[in-house]
């Protein structure tokens, strides 16, 4: 049977200008490349599947490429370039923090400085989940990263940088790496989808992207399991169904009830959804982000800020006109409230549906509080 590659090793990027989201780090990198300032340790920190370990191979090929592009990138053709991308460089370690945390390895590390590269200037040691070495071995450590052989770059990656000694990180250039926009994600998905002649939905490839959670890596493992799933035809409601996620839809037409007062409308959607097999605490925290949605995007200046597939923004402008703030106010601090209730509530159903009801007539109680005094009116917003 023919070996299957997973997307995200398969489409890894090799050049900087093929990485996604990132760059703020690859041009600086690159301008440093091209002006011989490279420093001799980087920490790259950020989320999970971001780009760190990808960028810190791409640069520790980059300073031995003999052939660097106009723009900074390693040529994938020189020797050194092909080397590496064989999986046959000499000049390039990579260590586990995370298996290989212990003194005796960061010793080893150290052993191996005093070898100088064969080819290529530059031997480049990567340290990837560096948080995880322990204390001892960080000191250790402290002497080597600070007056390392000419020959030696070190590049650090890791997730919890507040677990790093202050003394370490004094010592190296900090890259801080972002979560990736949803817009550069479904990109990417779109790209990976026509180089494999797979059919898909922009919809459903902007709902993976927000389901991966600005993790380039994560979008790429549910890409190929969809893929799997739908037989190379991706479809807005296959990833509903394969992701477990609740559509839209269901808080368009609950915010609908809301401005209408139908409360039988909505309890019984909400008993839809849970037929459907959803859990409570779900509806609740795709209901306050629906909410979330309509207060941003009620003003113009922060309709940008929707992560939202292109096709549903107008939807929301629309249901967003139709409330005065007050009402999504209210309504999000007595959603929020129930959220924060629901993990101790005995009866979790009853819980959800006496705050349906209580959403529904808020705006008969928001226009009785306007004709009474105020103190009346601070008692009923605090609902």
């Amino acid at each position: 049977m023919e070996s299957f590659v997973v997307s995200a090793r398969k489409y890894r990027p090799d050049t900087f200008s093929s990485v996604v989201g990132q760059e703020h780090i690859t041009n600086t990198l690159r301008n440093a490349l091209r002006q011989h300032t490279l420093a001799h340790a980087f920490l790259f920190c950020g989320p999970r599947g971001v780009g760190k370990t990808t960028c810190a191979r791409i640069l520790a090929k980059a300073v031995n490429c003999s052939n660097l592009t106009p723009e900074g990138d390693p040529c994938n053709q020189c020797d050194s370039c092909s080397s590496f991308n064989q999986g046959r460089s000499l000049n390039i370690f990579e260590l586990d923090a995370a298996s290989n945390n212990g003194v005796d390895d960061i010793r080893n590390l150290i052993e191996r400085l005093r070898y100088i590269p064969q080819s290529g200037s530059k031997s480049v040691y990567i340290i990837d989940e560096v948080h995880m070495l322990t204390t001892a071995a960080f000191n250790a450590f402290l002497k080597t990263l600070e007056e390392p052989p000419a020959h030696a770059l070190f590049i650090l990656a890791t997730t919890e940088k507040h677990k790093i000694l202050p003394t370490i990180l004094s010592r190296c250039q900090k890259f801080d790496f972002r979560r990736i926009k949803v817009e550069d994600i479904a990109q990417r998905l779109a790209f990976i989808a026509e180089e494999e002649h797979i059919k898909y939905e922009d919809d459903a490839l902007h709902l993976i992207s927000l389901k991966a959670d600005g993790g380039l890596r994560d979008a790429l493992s549910i890409f190929d399991q969809i893929v799997n799933f739908a037989d190379k035809n991706i479809t807005y409601p296959i990833v509903l169904e394969n992701l477990n996620v609740l559509d839209y839809d269901y808080f368009f037409r609950i915010v609908d009830f809301i401005r209408t007062g139908d409360h039988a409308g909505a309890l019984l959607l909400y008993n839809e959804v849970l037929e459907k097999g959803f859990e409570g605490y779900g509806f609740i925290s795709g209901l306050l982000e629906h909410l979330r949605n309509l207060m941003v995007g009620q003003e113009p200046r922060t309709f940008e800020l929707l992560d939202i597939a292109p096709s549903v923004k107008n939807r929301y402008y629309q249901q967003a006109s139709t409330f005065p703030s007050a009402l999504l106010l209210t309504a999000f601090n007595l959603v929020s409230q129930t959220e924060e209730s629901y993990r101790d509530a005995g009866n979790k159903r009853l819980l959800i549906e006496l705050m349906l009801i209580k959403l529904v007539h808020l705006q008969t109680v928001l226009r009785l509080v306007e004709e009474e005094s105020d103190p009346l009116k601070k008692k009923v917003m605090t609902v």
